[in-house]
């Protein structure tokens, strides 16, 4: 059995699941389950497999942690169930206790789930987080490209044919190629006449070198910097100090836990009619009895045509009225009672 923890979003929900014996949530690069929220701290929680169950503890966190509206203690378990919500800081987090696949690479996908979460929230600020290279110095400065599509490459040089062409002099046709991967960039020379140069090193032929957000590299008097804001708000958010929450700040209420929204539509889904209970469509005149169609055509002292109660009236008639069986029943009781006053009359007289 896996855990699954989700946090609810207008956007998406991120989630992710594992099946190791301690996912560790919190605000640090080191985490499991990273959250990049100020009030959750650097090591918030920890949900451990003890035995068949998962429990939850709060690791010393400066705001708490909560199942519900219970306060846990720290590092004392709490025992988990399918759908509890457990919340850290500010953030509701739900927890599924189900056999699914576990996540694939889960450190990069938990930064990847940072990363997003980061962009949501830059994007609902109006702050544009665009991945980009831009040319700081030299004949292209204050040019850029964008890097937002993750896997396409930017091919620079003098030639035509390339995403990003360059006026330097010393660039050749296809000088160098670039490629954003999560986070980072990978930048590879294409076998260049005079090179590209990365922190005073020359750039690899054979082999991608990483450019970390904020890194140079130049190509002659082109210099270019790859930009991540995301990656840079991450950081910052992780490397702050945990952000205390006010006593009467106001907490948003827990999401309705999926396992709880299911149940809800099948409930719903449930209590619609059967096909056996509802009306079935109209027959053509011709196919119905003459009573029915007399039914249909009366109407009530105000006009308003009364077809519902006819139709009452017409199954309250056929329950009141008398079948073969109540006859037979009848007819057997009048026996039984002609019987019976042949035999006091027998009786009586012999008397």
């Amino acid at each position: 059995m896996a855990v699954t923890l989700v946090i609810q979003s207008d956007d998406e929900p991120s989630i992710l699941s594992f099946d190791q014996p301690r996912v560790v949530l919190g605000r640090g690069d080191s985490c499991d389950f990273r959250i990049p929220e100020p009030s959750v701290s650097h090591r918030h929680a920890s949900i451990r497999q003890r035995g068949s169950e998962y429990v939850v503890v709060d690791e010393g966190s400066l705001n708490g942690s909560f199942l519900g509206s219970m306060r846990l203690h720290p590092q004392s378990p709490v025992v988990l169930a399918h759908g509890s919500m457990v919340r850290v800081g500010r953030v509701w987090i739900e927890v599924r206790l189900e056999s699914v696949m576990p996540t694939v690479q889960p450190v990069q996908a938990t930064r990847d789930l940072a990363l997003a979460m980061v962009s949501r929230v830059l994007a609902s600020e109006g702050v544009d987080g665009t991945p980009r290279l831009v040319a700081v110095e030299g004949p292209d400065a204050g040019r850029e490209v964008d890097l937002s599509e993750t896997g396409r490459a930017v091919t620079l040089g003098r030639g035509r044919d390339v995403e990003f062409p360059l006026t330097v002099e010393d660039a050749s046709r296809r000088h160098v190629r670039v490629v954003r991967r999560g986070g980072v960039a990978l930048v590879r020379d294409l076998g260049s006449r005079n090179g590209t140069r990365l922190g005073g090193r020359l750039v690899a032929v054979d082999r991608d070198d990483v450019l970390q957000p904020g890194d140079h590299f130049s190509i002659g008097a082109d210099v270019f910097v790859f930009e991540n804001p995301v990656v840079e708000v991450l950081r910052q958010i992780e490397a702050a100090e945990d952000e205390a929450m006010r006593e009467d700040e106001p907490i948003a209420d827990p999401p309705v836990p999926t396992v709880v929204a299911s149940a809800r539509s099948a409930d719903r889904l449930s209590d619609r009619p059967s096909l056996s209970s509802v009306e079935r469509p109209s027959q053509h005149p011709s196919e119905r009895s003459s009573s029915e169609r007399r039914a249909d055509s009366e109407e009530d002292p105000d006009g308003v045509s009364s077809r519902p109660r006819n139709k009452r009236r017409v199954r309250k008639k056929k329950s009141a009225g008398w079948g073969k069986a109540d006859f037979v029943v009848v007819l057997l009781a009048l026996a039984v009672l002609a019987l019976s006053v042949v035999g006091l009359v027998w009786l009586f007289r012999g008397v």
